[in-house]
């Protein structure tokens, strides 16, 4: 593990290697989306189920559109509304999106952070990071460099160190795939937020959530984060 700068990491991130990075929720875990060796190593390094996707950043929303087989009218909305922010889009996938990103299926989880560093990083490399959060699968999420060394060490091949994280908790992910948008994961943006753009007035209504957050214990930065 070493600390490095932006175009070092991008640079590693195309030969295949992890790059931890901060963003305004929590710090990811990042490898590129596109190479099924890169992605391997962050289901092993973390001790991730395959069976759980993984979330995909981008820099923008053009680039987002890039890796969706389709774009919806709730996702352009809501896209322009929260991104870049804690709020994940789940859309059809392109191909390019490796099948292990996703668990085998054919959406792929979208989200543009609200962190200098990761959006800088998400230039420079030019494609889709998936970027779980940088800790072992059901520890508590990190919200600063620190929290990412101690918990995964040498196993990181670059950490970039953006501080720590003004959110705290894991983004809002919402399923837009089906009749319905579906909340399978609360987070940074709130319900009422969501419903308030594709809720009454004949868009169509939020669907009941699905799954709910884990909260995680205070540590050290006295901050309540989700655990992954």
């Amino acid at each position: 593990m070493s600390s490095g700068g932006i175009q070092d990491a991008a640079d590693l991130l195309r030969r295949g290697g992890l790059v931890a990075f901060p963003t305004e929720t929590v710090y990811g875990l990042g490898a590129d989306a596109t190479n099924a060796e890169a992605v391997a190593r962050i289901f092993a390094v973390k001790g991730r189920p395959a069976t759980n996707p993984l979330i995909v950043h981008v820099a923008d929303l053009e680039t987002a559109k890039r890796y969706a087989a389709t774009w919806s009218d709730a996702a352009q909305t809501l896209a322009a509304v929260w991104w870049p922010g804690p709020l994940t889009l789940v859309v059809p996938k392109t191909p390019e999106i490796v099948d292990a990103v996703s668990a085998g299926r054919p959406t792929v989880a979208l989200r543009v952070p609200d962190h200098p560093v990761a959006l800088e990083l998400l230039r420079a490399f030019g494609g889709p990071v998936a970027a779980p959060s940088a800790n072992r699968s059901t520890h508590v999420s990190p919200t600063t460099a620190d929290h990412v060394r101690q918990e995964l060490g040498d196993e990181v091949d670059i950490i970039l160190d953006g501080g720590p994280c003004s959110v705290g908790i894991e983004s809002t992910v919402l399923d837009l795939t089906g009749d319905r948008p579906v909340i399978l994961r609360p987070g940074g943006v709130t319900r009422q937020k969501i419903e308030a753009i594709v809720g009454p007035g004949g868009r169509p209504a939020l669907a009941s959530t699905r799954s709910t957050t884990r909260r995680a214990r205070l540590r050290c930065d006295s901050r309540r984060r989700s655990v992954d």
